[in-house]
């Protein structure tokens, strides 16, 4: 039997919970960080672990880690990868990987140097109608895609945001990083690399409030031809109303929807039906709102798989990058209109 797998803990915030616990049932967390004692004290409390109040202090003792997961706020993203991977451990880093793409590239050459895995946690590919889209679109049953129509529709109002990172340019990056970087990476996993971008953004009920926008809306242009759109905002009034992905190729049409990629709304594909779908995880629960559907159990077991027995990663930290290269388009976009 192979020996747990020990880990560490980089920003003990609210998706950090969601780490500990699988931490927890699959492996050793031996040590959680924050620059608040009072979280870093809290988690390590729960789980038996050590607290930390810098990771600088926490590379420099816990020498027996073996994974640093990083959990900070956006912007800090590629220097706790960075320096985490430089200390000799591995690395894997919550969505969005990083708010640009040199920080991505950076993270990248860090891991490759020291000769480390950097895994890029994109959990909705796991979702069951998302799975079953992607093999189909794999297999060719849907024949080549022409368009796609991407809608997140969800909502964050003023105590979300309050006393917090979020919001902010430096620390958050933009709505599209933090809310739906999930679906954006799905487009480029399903679809392919995006050539051009025209895109228009507002922020209508967030003003004083973040420092970006709040609603955008995106055209498309893939390189393989397929022209798509996307339709976004944070402003659903009171709660989450839809995460949806259409995809219309030469052999059928697909939705796949619900709040967060979570239901097969509607299939007709040639000669084919996707049936018995297993049910999916339940969403990320932050007490007034919902993310996307938690399936970072998933990520887990593939992480252990690939560092104990050489399985192929899931998501690698090259499509962690392209995900944040096309939002840099989007934005460069709008900026430019």
């Amino acid at each position: 039997m192979a020996t747990k797998l020990r880990f560490g803990i980089i920003g003990c915030g609210r998706i950090a919970q969601r780490h500990a616990e699988h931490i927890h049932s699959k492996g050793i967390l031996v040590a959680a960080c924050d620059t608040v004692k009072e979280k870093a004290d809290a988690m390590a409390s729960t789980y038996s672990a050590k607290a930390y109040y810098s990771l600088e202090e926490m590379l420099a003792h816990e020498k027996e880690m073996d994974v640093v997961a990083v959990c900070s706020p956006n912007g800090l993203h590629a220097q706790h990868s960075i320096k985490s991977l430089q200390a000799g451990f591995h690395v894997l880093c919550e969505k969005p990987m990083a708010i640009n793409v040199y920080d991505c590239g950076q993270m990248i050459q860090a891991a490759e140097k020291a000769n480390k895995r950097l895994f890029a946690i994109k959990q909705n590919r796991y979702n069951p109608p998302v799975a079953a889209v992607k093999n189909l679109i794999d297999e060719g049953r849907l024949g080549n895609i022409m368009s796609i129509q991407l809608s997140c529709f969800w909502n964050r109002n003023p105590d979300y945001y309050k006393d917090s990172w979020k919001g902010t340019t430096a620390l958050d990056g933009g709505t599209l990083f933090t809310q739906f970087s999930h679906f954006i990476d799905l487009l480029y996993w399903m679809v392919g690399d995006v050539k051009s971008v025209k895109s228009y953004m507002g922020n209508f009920n967030h003003e004083g409030i973040i420092e970006f926008e709040d609603t955008g809306v995106v055209i498309l242009e893939f390189y393989n031809g397929a022209i798509g759109t996307i339709n976004y905002t944070v402003n659903s009034y009171e709660k989450n109303m839809e995460g949806s992905l259409i995809l219309f190729g030469e052999k059928g049409t697909v939705k796949i929807g619900g709040q967060y990629l979570n239901e097969l709304e509607y299939q007709n594909i040639k000669d084919y039906k996707i049936e018995n779908l297993p049910e999916g995880n339940k969403p990320n629960n932050y007490g007034n709102y919902v993310g996307s559907m938690s399936n970072h159990d998933k990520v887990y077991d593939n992480l252990i798989e690939v560092l104990q027995h050489n399985a192929t990663i899931t998501t690698n930290s090259f499509e962690g990058l392209k995900t944040v290269e096309i939002i840099e388009k989007i934005y460069s976009a709008a900026a430019r209109g």
